[in-house]
């Protein structure tokens, strides 16, 4: 499967979000969990991203939070089962510097992926 991030790979509607959401919960880490819906997977791995201003109040680090999900969604979607996968941000993140941020985000979300995917 090709490493693209086409529109199909992603959640649009707020039906689509609610589904997954109401579903069960599959992984949970220090800063994400991970919900997916209940049921039988219809399609390929799709992702879906929750990360409200609550917890990152500026708008440079919710782009950046989301901006590293994607990527590390779109490296390993070839590898993750059927169904579509919600990524909601749960707590506030530590005071680091951007680049600490990423790293930490990265990490986490790459043991995730790797748990859902096993």
């Amino acid at each position: 499967m090709p490493t693209a991030f086409p529109p199909a790979a992603r959640l649009h509607r707020p039906s689509e979000y609610a589904a997954a959401l109401k579903g069960r919960r599959i992984a949970r880490g220090a800063l994400f969990v991970v919900s997916g819906p209940r049921g039988p997977a219809e399609g390929p791995a799709r992702l879906g991203l929750v990360v409200p201003k609550r917890h990152a109040p500026l708008a440079v680090t919710r782009n950046a939070i989301k901006r590293v999900l994607r990527e590390a969604f779109r490296l390993r979607r070839g590898a993750l089962p059927d169904g579509d996968l919600v990524f909601r941000l749960v707590n506030r993140p530590p005071a680091l510097s951007l680049t600490a941020l990423k790293r930490q985000v990265r990490a986490e979300a790459d043991a995730l992926l790797t748990r859902i995917a096993s």
